[in-house]
């Protein structure tokens, strides 16, 4: 992948997570974005790459609630609420079974 398609995936993430913001529901949150199937394999690649980004930032916060003796659930809902978007199209989507056999074009992020 080149950084050119890094950048692009990113910029893909980040207007999915903006018009998340404004409507997570919003049947045309995937519409118009330029070379999703190809950077993504589709829609349930982008799904994936948003679901890994999320398994990525909880883990990094329960490593680092270990020490200050926090709950995961205090953990997972720090995270949600710091990122409503994100958590949003995740349970609007339902990525608990996408999530079970990730495709690496969708985690290459």
């Amino acid at each position: 992948m080149s950084w050119a398609d890094l950048h692009d995936r990113t910029d893909i993430l980040h207007t999915v997570l903006e018009r998340a913001a404004r409507n997570p529901a919003d049947t045309g949150l995937f519409d118009d974005l330029p070379e999703l199937d190809r950077l993504f394999g589709g829609r349930d690649g982008l799904l994936l790459a948003l679901r890994h980004r999320w398994e990525n930032h909880l883990g990094v916060k329960l490593d680092h609630a270990l020490g200050e003796g926090k709950s995961t659930v205090e953990v997972y809902l720090e995270l949600a609420a710091e990122q409503p978007a994100l958590r949003a199209v995740l349970d609007i989507y339902d990525t608990d079974h996408r999530y079970i056999r990730p495709h690496p074009r969708a985690m290459a992020s």
